[in-house]
C-alpha cells in the first residue's frame, strides 16, 4: 500500500504546484489588466480547488505510507514548479535550476528505495497506546519547552529571526504530522470495514491537527510577511522534513527494524533533497513594491553633507541658521 500512497502524494504535490503558478498567473494578468480583483476570476478559483484537491491527497497518502516517506516528497511540488514557471510563466531557466532538480530527483529516488516500507495500520487503541507511551511524552515535554522559549523570544524580546519563526512552525508541524497519519489512517480503517470514529482519541487527534494547522499557517504567514520566500520556502521545507521524519519516527516507531544501509542511505537522500531544493529557490527574483525613488544628501550634485544638520535649539548658532536659511528662501521667491 506504501506504493499508492507514494502516487497519491506526488500527485497532489504536482496539483499544489499547479495551483500556485494559476494563482500567480492570475495575479499578474490582473495587474495588467487593472481589472477586477482576482478573487471575481474563474481561473483563480480553480487554482483554489485544485490546492484543495492536491492537500486532500496529502492528506489521503499519510494513511498509506510512514509519514517518513511522505513529507519528503514535498519536494516534487518544488520541481514541478519550476518547470512549469519556466514553461508556462516564460522565467529565466537557470544553470542552478537544472542542477537543483538533478539533485532533489536523485535524493527523492535514493529516499524512496530506502525509506521504510512497512504500511502500519493505523487504529484507535494503536494511537491512544503510542500517545501514551514513555518515550512519546518525554518528546511532547522537550518539544513545549523548545517551543515557549522560542515563542518567549519571539513576542517578548522581539527576535525577528527567520529560523525563530520556521522553527515555531516545524514544531507545531511535528504535531500535524501525527495527528494527521492518525486521523487519515483511521478514516482509511473505518472506510475497509474496521470502525474507528467511535472512539474518543479519533476527535482528540482531530482538534489537535485542526489547531496545530492554523496556528502553523499563522506564523508561515508571519515569515512570509517578514522576509522572502527564497530564504522561508527552503527553510521550512528542510525543518518540516526532518521534524516529520522525527515524528514518525517517535510516535510510529518507523524505522524500527531497518537496517542501518537502508537508514544512513534515506538520510543521505534527504541531504541531496534538501541541497537541490536550496538550489532551485536559491536567488530567485522577487516582485518588488513601486515606491517613489529618493535621493540621499551626500548624492545631490554641488551639495556637501554634514552630519549636524541642525543646531540645538539653545545654542548661538541656532537663530543665526534660522535667519540665513530665511534669507535663502527670500532670495529664491524674488528670483522666481
Amino acid at each position: 500500500t506504501y506504493l499508492l500512497g507514494i502516487i497519491i502524494s506526488i500527485c497532489g504535490n504536482v496539483l499544489i504546484s499547479v495551483s500556485l503558478n494559476m494563482q500567480k498567473y492570475t495575479h499578474v494578468r490582473q495587474a495588467q489588466r487593472g481589472s477586477k480583483p482576482y478573487y471575481t476570476s474563474r481561473l483563480w478559483w480553480c487554482a483554489v480547488l485544485l490546492m484543495g484537491v492536491g492537500e486532500l491527497g496529502n492528506f489521503a497518502a499519510y494513511g498509506f505510507a510512514p509519514a517518513s516517506l511522505i513529507a519528503p516528497l514535498g519536494c516534487v511540488s518544488v520541481i514541478a514548479s519550476a518547470i512549469i514557471s519556466v514553461a508556462f510563466l516564460k522565467e529565466t531557466l537557470r544553470v542552478t535550476d537544472i542542477v537543483g532538480g538533478a539533485l532533489t530527483i536523485t535524493g527523492t529516488y535514493v529516499l524512496v528505495n530506502f525509506a521504510p516500507h512497512n504500511s502500519t495500520h493505523i487504529t484507535a487503541m494503536l494511537v491512544q497506546y503510542n500517545a501514551m507511551s514513555l518515550h512519546f511524552l518525554i518528546y511532547l515535554f522537550v518539544e513545549v519547552i523548545i517551543f515557549c522559549v522560542l515563542l518567549y523570544l519571539y513576542k517578548m524580546k522581539k527576535m525577528k529571526h527567520v529560523v525563530v519563526v520556521i522553527l515555531l512552525v516545524s514544531l507545531l508541524a511535528s504535531l500535524t504530522v501525527i495527528s494527521v497519519k492518525a486521523v487519515s489512517g483511521m478514516i482509511a480503517e473505518s472506510i475497509k470495514g474496521s470502525l474507528q470514529l467511535v472512539y474518543p482519541i479519533f476527535y482528540v487527534m482531530l482538534v489537535v491537527m485542526v489547531v496545530s494547522c492554523a496556528f502553523q499557517i499563522k506564523f508561515l504567514n508571519q515569515a512570509m510577511k517578514m522576509f522572502d520566500a527564497t530564504e522561508v520556502v527552503p527553510i521550512n521545507f528542510v525543518f518540516f522534513t526532518t521534524s516529520a521524519i522525527i515524528a514518525g519516527i517517535v510516535f510510529y516507531q518507523e524505522f524500527e527494524g531497518l537496517a542501518p544501509l537502508n537508514i544512513c542511505m534515506f538520510i543521505l537522500g534527504c541531504l541531496l533533497s534538501f541541497l537541490g531544493v536550496f538550489l532551485i529557490a536559491r536567488n530567485r527574483t522577487q516582485i518588488k513594491p513601486q515606491g517613489r525613488t529618493f535621493i540621499t544628501v551626500d548624492k545631490i550634485p554641488g551639495r556637501r553633507y554634514t552630519e549636524t544638520v541642525q543646531p540645538e535649539a539653545n545654542t548661538s548658532a541656532y537663530g543665526s541658521l534660522a535667519a540665513k536659511l530665511m534669507c535663502n528662501r527670500a532670495g529664491q521667491s524674488d528670483d522666481g
